[in-house]
């Protein structure tokens, strides 16, 4: 499928909000089939990154189900305050806190990305997971995502992506666009269904209209420096880490 036939709601955030909002009570099991078991490796590497310097408080922004939460409080004495803007995943993050174990060191909000409920320099350190594809204006986005760091102060992400060698970007095309739907129909009904025929082709426009290294520009644009790129699993997934400058 060529990217200038995508549907125009393939590129749309509130599109891509409505097509997970119905999914929050398998999302991590089945968004691990989907990535071939490939996601919570690419996580635990964010969280290492956003660890390096033992911060005390984190933000894990679009902290969905808080599976990047409980990784945080997991493998530190670090207290993590996760926000989303979806009510019904926020309802499953609670009750995966509180199974946790860590119900005294994570707190849950609900909030937008794009308008941060934060003082500037407020934490330590910042994780956002599979954010930038689903905001109007991703560069203004992560000027917010910097502006509530403290200066040397550590932020990572974690994103789908397109691999880069044709072979594989191919096999990655094909997968996508067939495989994603039908086993996430299979193993999750047609909520799932959707979500796997929405995520190729919307995973290759925001590529497609936001490459990489344009994206590290805005990086770097946002006050983000000494950057760090891993892609990962022969190019389907990016962790991408960098310290707040000052």
């Amino acid at each position: 499928m060529r990217i200038g036939r995508l549907p125009v709601d393939a590129r749309s955030p509130q599109r891509a909000r409505r097509v997970f909002a119905t999914l929050p009570a398998r999302y991590d099991l089945i968004g691990s089939v989907l990535s071939f078991g490939q996601d919570p490796r690419w996580r635990r590497t964010m969280v290492r990154m956003a660890l390096q310097d033992e911060p005390a408080v984190v933000a894990d922004i679009a902290t969905g189900t808080a599976a990047v939460a409980i990784e945080l409080a997991s493998r530190g004495e670090v207290r993590v305050i996760g926000l989303d803007q979806s009510p019904a995943m926020l309802a499953v993050g609670r009750r995966r806190v509180q199974a946790s174990g860590h119900a005294d060191d994570i707190r849950l909000l609900l909030g937008q990305a794009e308008r941060l409920p934060f003082a500037d320099a407020s934490v330590d350190a910042l994780t956002f997971t599979y954010l930038l594809r689903y905001v109007d204006d991703p560069a203004a986005t992560l000027r917010e995502l910097a502006r509530v760091v403290r200066p040397g102060g550590r932020i990572a992400s974690l994103e789908f992506h397109v691999p880069p060698r044709l072979g594989w970007r191919l096999a990655w095309r094909v997968y996508t666009r067939v495989g994603l739907p039908v086993i996430g129909g299979l193993l999750g009904g047609a909520g799932w269904w959707r979500v796997g025929a929405f995520l190729g082709p919307n995973i290759e426009d925001h590529y497609a209209r936001h490459p990489l290294a344009q994206q590290l520009e805005a990086w770097r644009a946002a006050g983000i420096e000494d950057l760090e790129v891993r892609v990962m699993s022969l190019g389907g997934g990016v962790v991408i880490g960098g310290r707040r400058r000052g």
